[in-house]
C-alpha cells in the first residue's frame, strides 16, 4: 500500500478539490435519502448499561462477528504492507492484550467481553478500540433556525490512506465499516440513557445524542502533537490522560446538561488532540471546542446577536485555511448560506452534507439529530465516480 500511495498522491495533488467534476451545486431535494449516494438505513440496537459490562455487547457482537473479523484482518494485512516482517502484529498480539487492564472501567471489561464473544485475540480487538483516535476526518456542523430549535449533524469519514482500491476506486477500509455500522441505544432501568452511531466492536463513542439535553460528535484534530504520542506514552506508562473517545462517552452517559457537557470536553486531559462538536437545547447553545491534549484552545459559539447562526467543523482550526487539497468547509459553509436560517432543516442539513466534496470516497455514515425531539436518523453513504478520495 506504501508504494500505491506514494504514486496516488501525485495524481491526486493535481486534482483540484474545489473544480468539478468533485465538486458540484449545493444539493436539493437528497432527503428522505435516496439514489446512488443512499447504501442503506443502519440497524439499531439496544445496550443494557445494567448488564455487567463483560456481557454488555454480546447480542451485536455474535451478530457481526463475521463482519468485525474481516475488518480486523483488513487491518492486519495493511499493516503488513507496512511491516513485511509482521513484526507489528505479533506486538500488538503480544503486548497490547496486557495493556487492556489499564484502561479505565468499564471499557477494560467491555473490550475483555468483545474478545470473548468474537474469538479474536485480545491484542487485535484493542487495537481496533486504538485507531480511530487517528485516522477519523469528519465534517460536523450545529445549527439554529429561527425559531430556537438546534440542529446536529455529521458526516463520519474514515479510513484515510487506508488502502487504497484501484480497481473499486475506493478506500478499502470504509468498505469493511459500512456493514459494521450501527445505532446503539444505552439504556439504564429501562429508559434510555443516550444514543450513539457508531461501529460494531468500538466501545468509544464518536456521534451521540442525550435525548433532551445535548448532542455531541468529534472530529480528529491534525496536529503535531497527535494522537499517536499519546498512545506511545501510555504504552510507556504515563496514564494521566483520557482517550478521545471514551471522554466523549463518558460525557454522554454522565453528563446531566450542555453546560457540564461543556466543562468537561473543555477542561479534561487526553491523549489525542480533537474538535469536539457540541448543541445543547436552548437557543445559542452550541459550540466547536478546539482542543490540544493538554488544553482548550478555542470555544466558537453561535452567536446570533451578530449573525452565526450556525458552527462548522471539518478538521482544521478556524483560525487557519484548511488544506486545499481537502477543503469541504467552503462548500459546506456556502451551501448553508444558501439554504438561509429561515429555511434550514435536518433535510436541508442532509442536502448539504451529501453535496460534493462534503460527501466523498471516505464517507461512511450520515448522523442527523435534533435534540428537543429526540431525533436520532443515521444513513450509510457512498460516493460514485466521479468523486474525490478525500
Amino acid at each position: 500500500m506504501a508504494p500505491l500511495l506514494l504514486l496516488l498522491l501525485p495524481a491526486l495533488s493535481s486534482v483540484a478539490q474545489d473544480l468539478p467534476p468533485y465538486s458540484e451545486e449545493c444539493r436539493k431535494g437528497t432527503y428522505p435519502p435516496h439514489g446512488p449516494t443512499f447504501k442503506g438505513k443502519i440497524p439499531w440496537y439496544t445496550i443494557n448499561l445494567d448488564s455487567a459490562p463483560h456481557k454488555r455487547w454480546n447480542q451485536l457482537i455474535s451478530d457481526k462477528k463475521v463482519e468485525v473479523t474481516n475488518l480486523i484482518q483488513a487491518i492486519k494485512n495493511l499493516a503488513n504492507d507496512f511491516f513485511p516482517s509482521g513484526k507489528l502484529i505479533e506486538l500488538v498480539d503480544k503486548h497490547l492484550a496486557p495493556l487492556v487492564d489499564t484502561l479505565p472501567f468499564p471499557f477494560n471489561e467491555e473490550i475483555k467481553g468483545i474478545a470473548d464473544v468474537s474469538g479474536l485475540p485480545l491484542g487485535e480487538v484493542m487495537f481496533f478500540n486504538v485507531f480511530y483516535e487517528i485516522f477519523t476526518v469528519c465534517t460536523s456542523l450545529v445549527a439554529e433556525d429561527t425559531t430556537g430549535k438546534l440542529y446536529h449533524a455529521r458526516n463520519l469519514d474514515f479510513g484515510l490512506f487506508l488502502g487504497w482500491d484501484i480497481k473499486k476506486h475506493s478506500w478499502e477500509i470504509p468498505e469493511y465499516l459500512r456493514p459494521l455500522t450501527v445505532n446503539l441505544d444505552f439504556q439504564r432501568n429501562n429508559k434510555t440513557i443516550f444514543k450513539s452511531t457508531n461501529f460494531a466492536g468500538y466501545v468509544g463513542m464518536l456521534t451521540g445524542m442525550r435525548p433532551g439535553i445535548f448532542t455531541l460528535t468529534m472530529n480528529e484534530r491534525f496536529n503535531i502533537d497527535g494522537g499517536y504520542i499519546g498512545i506511545i506514552e501510555w504504552i510507556l506508562g504515563k496514564r494521566d490522560g483520557f482517550w478521545m473517545s471514551f471522554l466523549t462517552r463518558s460525557v454522554l452517559e454522565n453528563a446531566t446538561s450542555y453546560a457540564q457537557a461543556k466543562d468537561q470536553l473543555t477542561n479534561t486531559k487526553m491523549l489525542a488532540p480533537a474538535y469536539f462538536i457540541l448543541g445543547g437545547n436552548r437557543s445559542g447553545e452550541g459550540c466547536v471546542i478546539t482542543r490540544s491534549r493538554k488544553a482548550c484552545l478555542d470555544v466558537w459559539e453561535l452567536d446570533l446577536k451578530h449573525g452565526s447562526w450556525y458552527v462548522l467543523e471539518t478538521n482544521y482550526d478556524r483560525w487557519k485555511d484548511p488544506l486545499f487539497l481537502d477543503n469541504r468547509r467552503t462548500p459546506a459553509m456556502k451551501c448553508l448560506n444558501e439554504t438561509t436560517q429561515k429555511k434550514i432543516s435536518l433535510p436541508a442539513i442532509y442536502d448539504v452534507l451529501s453535496t460534493k466534496p462534503v460527501l466523498n470516497k471516505l464517507t461512511t455514515y450520515t448522523t442527523l439529530m435534533e435534540v428537543s425531539s429526540g431525533t436520532f436518523e443515521a444513513y450509510l453513504r457512498d460516493c460514485p465516480d466521479p468523486c474525490i478520495p478525500w
